[in-house]
């Protein structure tokens, strides 16, 4: 399939595209203070500069977009053009991903990643559903666990 845009407004568009400050960090955060856990966001002495920091808890959430960290859901398409340099990228980030999680894990730290599917698309959690999921979580002791549109799941960091 040809891309529908010429290069430079596909150029634009990639450019808009930001790495912080996105939608499901915004609905993160607005969770995060209702719920009243006092945090940090966008720590960049912290590996993988983390979107929040709850350091009284000692853990850490991460927003992952599902194209950009390549989440095995309905809003991850692989792209029609350029396939291969997109597949690399994105393989890169998830390499990325692995290795500053288990850095984080290693540091003592607990991973909740929070993805893009689970607070925006059609088959998202309500904002109650998704509220409650990061709550207990909070007050779980596990190492890692992800959010999706199924709710909330253990996860190995070695996956």
């Amino acid at each position: 399939m040809v891309d529908v845009h010429n290069s430079a407004t596909r150029s634009k568009n990639m450019k808009a595209i930001r790495n912080h400050g996105t939608a499901i960090e915004k609905i993160t955060s607005e969770i995060l203070l209702e719920l009243g856990f006092d945090f940090m966001a966008q720590v960049k002495e912290m590996p993988g500069k983390p979107d929040f920091v709850l350091q009284s808890h000692k853990k850490i959430i991460f927003t992952h977009g599902c194209f950009w960290h390549h989440h095995d859901c309905y809003l991850f398409k692989t792209p029609a053009t350029r396939t291969d340099f997109w597949l690399k990228k994105i393989n890169k980030n998830t390499k990325r991903d692995k290795l500053i999680n288990q850095k984080i894990v290693n540091n003592g730290w607990e991973i909740l990643i929070i993805w893009e599917c689970a607070i925006k698309g059609r088959f998202r959690l309500s904002r109650k559903e998704l509220s409650t999921r990061i709550e207990e979580w909070i007050f779980a002791s596990c190492s890692s666990a992800e959010i999706d549109t199924k709710g909330i799941h253990i996860k190995d960091i070695d996956e």
